[in-house]
């Protein structure tokens, strides 16, 4: 089974994404969808990744905890500032952070919660200098910014990935 459906959870994540987003169950939609996700799932091995290796998992429900309260945080902080721009001078800006992660796992999880937290966006990974370019759009201390994201994300990301 493996041989013709190589990544079977992520064949079925597909087709069950492809019906909910095209809102129908038909033989049709089933076929062609299932196509989508076979051919998803056989370029997958194409690009042969990692096993991925979870050093510890106490620390997702935290990291996870954690997330979700700094969503919440930055969606009324950026709806602050969209709704009362003229309260006070906004300074956005570009902030580059060093990082000790090495897991290319979770960097792109770090990535992820970067990237979903509104105020704030993922914008180059330089893999030589192991640093990332963060774009913020309320930038009051860049020193700040910096160990608030190595103390929230990346030291729960290192305890579960190296």
């Amino acid at each position: 089974m493996k041989r013709f459906i190589p990544h079977p959870l992520l064949a079925f994540s597909l087709l069950l994404m492809w019906l909910l987003l095209n809102q129908s169950v038909s033989p049709g939609q089933i076929v062609l969808g299932g196509a989508v996700a076979l051919l998803a799932s056989g370029a997958m091995t194409a690009l042969k990744p990692e096993k991925v290796q979870l050093r510890s998992v106490r620390p997702i429900p935290r990291l996870l905890a954690s997330v979700i309260v700094d969503i919440v945080r930055s969606n009324i902080a950026v709806a602050r500032i969209v709704l009362f721009p003229a309260q006070k001078d906004r300074v956005s800006g570009f902030v580059r952070m060093p990082i000790d992660l090495r897991n290319q796992y979770g960097v792109a999880v770090l990535a992820c919660i970067i990237t979903a937290t509104p105020g704030t966006m993922w914008v180059q990974f330089d893999r030589k200098s192991n640093s990332l370019l963060v774009h913020v759009l309320d930038l009051i201390d860049e020193q700040e910014w910096i160990a608030l994201i190595k103390r929230r994300y990346e030291a729960l990301l290192m305890e579960i990935f190296e």
